[in-house]
């Protein structure tokens, strides 16, 4: 069995108090960190290696061509391989897309996936098909964390749980808006393969100044 920690977080472009988010991040200590609205624009790249490094880890996909998707790992996980899918662009919105790396740790081999949704609800669910299409197509075991800006009884959120384990189980915390927080946006998707140890929302002072939305952590276990 493979243990693996996992933590989705919302940066917000990195806006607000840069000392705490970096110490969230650290204190957490996850195998694997799936970020939403990281470095995406002008030096996007020195400006992701300061935050892996900030954060004590290293930069594993994602970036400009995940139009500001990142996955970091520590040194325990190792990238084998990456890709990322953009999603078509709607006149006026955003260009949106995912973000997905194959990891090692030791013998076992899984796939880390990360995305953030559009705040459109007539465009989520077309890029929430797209994303499933190409989930799908992975055959390792998979694990998917991001920000799908609508709650659990949405139709992009059930598109693209079907067939996957809620890393929060029953277990409802909302995660935005960090100041007085009452939607759940954020969720960690495991395959079946993966077994749930722990979940949890980081709501702390230093959580709070951070970002505006709170990370969320599973610890997750593989099989075999």
């Amino acid at each position: 069995m493979t243990k693996i920690r996992v933590l989705s977080y919302n940066l917000h472009g990195r806006k607000d108090d840069r000392k705490a988010l970096a110490a969230v991040v650290r204190e957490a200590a996850p195998d694997v960190a799936i970020l939403q609205e990281a470095p995406r624009r002008f030096r996007w790249r020195q400006k992701s290696a300061v935050l892996a490094r900030d954060f004590e880890l290293v930069i594993a996909g994602g970036g400009l061509p995940a139009l500001g998707n990142l996955i970091l790992t520590n040194l325990r996980v190792r990238a084998v391989d990456a890709w990322n899918v953009s999603y078509p662009l709607t006149p006026g919105r955003h260009m949106r897309g995912a973000a997905f790396v194959r990891c090692r740790v030791g013998r076992s081999t899984f796939v880390a996936a990360g995305s953030h949704l559009s705040t459109d609800a007539q465009e989520r669910p077309a890029q929430a098909e797209m994303l499933k299409r190409h989930m799908e197509e992975v055959p390792e075991p998979l694990l998917f964390a991001g920000d799908l800006n609508e709650n659990s009884g949405g139709a992009a959120w059930r598109m693209i749980a079907d067939g996957l384990t809620d890393a929060a189980g029953t277990d409802e915390r909302p995660t935005f808006p960090a100041t007085a927080a009452r939607e759940r946006l954020d969720a960690i998707f495991a395959d079946q393969r993966f077994t749930v140890l722990q979940y949890d929302v980081i709501d702390t002072p230093q959580s709070r100044a951070a970002s505006d939305h709170f990370p969320i952590v599973a610890d997750l276990e593989l099989e075999g």
